[in-house]
């Protein structure tokens, strides 16, 4: 493995290494006195050095953070379709992405409780650029997809992180979580880019590309949060975007996104696994309409997969100036969603106000294209 290490989260032999440095460090402290408030540090610290390895680490300190995150910010998490995959088996998860942090933790907190085998996680490397952001990433095992470089070092480091994801699945039986697309989804419409499983393929080697596709056991992933925390972070990019202006990012601004990602409210959450799908080549297809076809099976399951939230139905009838999805929400998810608007955006900017509700209202906008919205 040697050839993935500018790439790869630690082993076992380097965790505990990593985690006497991190006990020292005042940021990951503070984390870690998060995540055991009523203890003193000394005893955090024990609890800490006494994990050995990633497992370790998941179980006694990750899933202890996640936990408290979920208690103070969430009205709860639900799940459905874990319990129809195999124990045994490793999975290659394609997911939509909303939050930077915390869609890939509450996923393995789900795994971890249905025994299932844990991910790793592909990070953007702009995310990890902070030393203690890189080695807390690297403890709760995820990978760096690295970005920003020519067209010759970028087909370079995406040979080698598609061998590196191979190696994870079929060599070490570790399942697998990538992003549908390269960073988050800020305007709430979840679609796959083609070019992240063209990257995937690269390591098919002599098989077919849809053999190989096959082999990896793909399950998408529906992740849905009934409030995004990050929701007025995302709206100058979103306005940047409909402007067609460039959209440069503020020094500190995936890092305050990591924060409130994990301390903003977020009320109901629910992450929907759908069924590994494999798909044939009987006609002969090319690559591009091969590909095309797993984006689109990619983007029908976690369209259709995607719960519905009262925000969802809220927005979509604000945009619309329409009461069509009255009953599912009440005068409370009303005027409680209306105060959110009004307090994260100027509501006499129209603009603004368009795509805070984009949003909400895109997932609604994708299920009746695809037939499977609830009207009742």
């Amino acid at each position: 493995m040697a050839q993935f290490d500018d790439i790869r989260f630690f082993n076992d032999a380097e965790v505990n290494i990593a985690l006497q440095s991190a006990v020292r460090h005042p940021m990951i402290k503070t984390l870690f006195q998060y995540t055991f408030p009523d203890k003193p540090y000394e005893e955090v610290k024990k609890i800490v050095l006494n994990c050995k390895s990633i497992n370790d680490f998941q179980r006694d300190v990750i899933r202890k953070s996640v936990f408290r995150i979920l208690d103070e910010s969430s009205a709860g998490l639900t799940t459905s379709g874990f319990e129809d995959l195999d124990k045994n088996q490793s999975y290659l998860y394609i997911s939509n992405h909303r939050d930077i942090i915390l869609d890939t933790c509450l996923l393995n907190v789900k795994l971890f409780d249905h025994d299932l085998i844990r991910t790793a996680s592909a990070i953007g490397d702009n995310l990890v650029q902070r030393p203690f952001v890189n080695a807390l990433s690297r403890l709760t095992r995820n990978f760096i997809v690295k970005r920003g470089a020519g067209p010759r070092e970028t087909l370079l480091s995406s040979k080698k992180l598609s061998e590196y994801i191979r190696t994870l699945l079929q060599e070490e039986n570790r399942s697998v979580w990538i992003a549908q697309r390269q960073g988050r989804t800020k305007d709430g419409n979840d679609v796959t880019e083609q070019g992240v499983l063209k990257m995937i393929g690269l390591a098919s080697g002599s098989q077919s590309i849809h053999e190989y596709l096959n082999g990896l056991k793909i399950v998408p992933v529906s992740i849905s949060y009934e409030y995004d925390p990050t929701d007025i972070l995302k709206v100058p990019e979103l306005l940047a975007k409909a402007a067609e202006e460039e959209y440069i990012k503020s020094e500190n601004e995936d890092f305050n996104s990591i924060l409130k990602g994990a301390l903003g409210q977020k009320k109901h959450i629910h992450i929907a696994a759908g069924k590994p799908f494999t798909f044939s080549n009987e006609t002969g297809m090319g690559t591009n309409q091969l590909l095309q076809q797993v984006v689109t099976e990619l983007d029908d399951t976690i369209q259709t997969n995607y719960k519905l939230w009262p925000t969802n139905y809220i927005a979509y009838d604000l945009i619309n100036n329409s009461k069509k999805y009255s009953s599912h929400y009440s005068e409370k998810d009303l005027t409680y969603f209306e105060r959110r608007l009004r307090l994260r955006v100027n509501v006499e900017d129209e603009k603004a106000v368009k795509s805070f509700l984009t949003m909400y209202a895109c997932p609604v906008f994708n299920k009746e294209k695809l037939s499977v919205v609830d009207e009742a």
